[in-house]
């Protein structure tokens, strides 16, 4: 059986990872371990073959799946890397995956694959670099991606722009959509001084094609001059006023496929699950006063 046909409605999914995998590839009918959709980091999947590829397959012969790239390096001013291109490509077509989407950040250069997601200024330049880069991209898969706002711990002096205007300007220039991570945001609020509520309510809504959620952690060294630290760990429960940012976005852009993402210290399936639950109740909460409106 092959990859079903994909769509992802605007329901919870999970973050597919490998402890997990065997579970949701088995077809035993226990839908207590099930989830609408999930989603994979792309380049743990680049192989050619293996056990890990196989239990993929099954999984996309029984879910929707989203690819989730971090190593397209797509702020690099040295432009992209056709041979990981290609890789991506032959996964995508192997999955057919309903949404494929990548970062605002940069993390190749000179050949050498950084293991981390640098932040871009916010500058014409960037802007000009990133568009080409996504329209090369979209261009070769045939498809258009989505774009994540990354979580920040630095800002630049250099910068002539806010994320949410550059973000907008992206999507004008070249029809990509974005992934809303609003764990990034409210990370990224707290260590810059910014208003997270304000960054939500300037995202143009009709572009948002997907939203993460995730844990964060304070770093106990704290930030410059003592000021309190978020490191975007992906390694924790969604924190309280994450979910109200959260909420507070589906009220007023309307029900979006949304993802628990944890990477680190990776939980019992059941515990993605009900986290995936709790999200679920927010959609079905908009989506019941909505149709009261209507």
């Amino acid at each position: 059986m092959g990859a079903i046909p994909q769509t992802v409605p605007a329901v919870a999914g999970i973050g597919l990872r490998t402890p997990h995998m065997v579970s949701l590839a088995r077809e035993d009918g226990n839908t207590a371990l099930t989830a609408p959709w999930v989603e994979i980091h792309s380049e743990n999947f680049l192989m050619d073959g293996g056990p890990r590829l196989t239990l993929l397959d099954a999984i996309a012969a029984r879910y929707p799946v989203s690819c989730h790239g971090v190593g397209l390096s797509l702020g690099s001013a040295e432009g992209l890397d056709t041979a990981h291109l290609t890789r991506l490509k032959r996964l995508f077509d192997r999955v057919r995956p309903a949404l494929v989407s990548e970062h605002l950040a940069w993390s190749v250069t000179h050949g050498v694959y950084l293991n981390d997601l640098l932040p871009l200024p916010l500058t014409e330049e960037t802007l000009a670099t990133v568009s080409r880069n996504v329209k090369q991209a979209q261009d070769f898969f045939g498809r258009r991606i989505l774009m994540e706002n990354p979580s920040a711990y630095v800002r630049f002096a250099g910068a002539i722009m806010s994320e949410p205007e550059f973000l907008t300007r992206l999507v004008e220039q070249t029809g990509c959509g974005l992934l809303l991570d609003i764990n990034n945001v409210y990370v990224s609020a707290s260590n810059s001084g910014f208003d997270a509520a304000n960054y939500l309510r300037s995202i143009p809504a009709a572009a948002v094609g997907e939203i993460h959620l995730a844990g964060y952690e304070e770093s106990s060294a704290g930030g410059a001059g003592g000021a309190r630290l978020l490191i975007d760990t992906h390694g924790a429960y969604v924190a309280d006023p994450v979910w109200d940012l959260y909420a507070a976005t589906i009220s007023r852009i309307g029900p979006r496929p949304t993802l628990i993402e944890w990477d680190a210290d990776v939980p019992e399936l059941p515990v993605l699950l009900r986290e995936a639950a709790l999200a679920q109740t927010i959609l079905d909460d908009a989506r019941l006063r909505n149709s009261n409106v209507a």
